[in-house]
């Protein structure tokens, strides 16, 4: 493992724990040249490689950054937690491979991010859902905002609002 300070690969194992739920290995090492301090994290490759197939046709391998990036970007500025993120991420993840043997469309992923980030929350899911619906307009966003609003009380009484009435 390369070290991020002087890029040494001269380090060692000073703590490892499971994470995760047991789906990863985090792990803390120390450079023995600069003798700083990081984390890595381990988790077993899946052996079955979903390929994404994109709007255009295009089949591409999947990439579960690109979920994390999307889902990142959807919750900028907002109070959410890399490790709310790589939750959301994991729970895509599941679906994905419950659901598909080989093949998943971009659409398809996008809607398991969405309903995940519906949950965690809707701002981040109605930009999230902007994106990936391509909204042109003005009414689109309302017409979200407003079903968002409808499903709100009836998902947890307790959401703050999206927009004050």
């Amino acid at each position: 493992m390369l070290c991020p300070s002087c890029r040494d690969t001269n380090n060692k194992v000073i703590d490892s724990r499971l994470t995760e739920g047991g789906a990863a290995i985090r792990r803390r090492r120390v450079c023995q040249i600069c003798e700083r301090r990081f984390t890595t994290k381990e988790r077993v490759e899946a052996e079955v490689r979903i390929v994404v197939v994109k709007a255009g046709g295009q089949r591409v391998p999947y990439d579960r950054d690109k979920i994390v990036v999307g889902a990142e970007r959807a919750c900028y500025k907002l109070n959410i937690t890399d490790g709310q993120v790589e939750h959301l991420a994991d729970h895509v993840e599941e679906d994905l491979f419950q659901n598909h043997d080989r093949e998943v469309s971009t659409e398809e992923i996008g809607r398991y991010v969405g309903r995940h980030l519906r949950k965690l929350n809707a701002v981040a899911y109605v930009r999230f859902m902007s994106v990936h619906r391509k909204f042109e307009t003005v009414d689109e966003f309302v017409d979200e905002i407003r079903d968002v609003r409808a499903h709100a009380a009836q998902e947890d009484p307790h959401q703050q609002p999206l927009f004050d009435e």
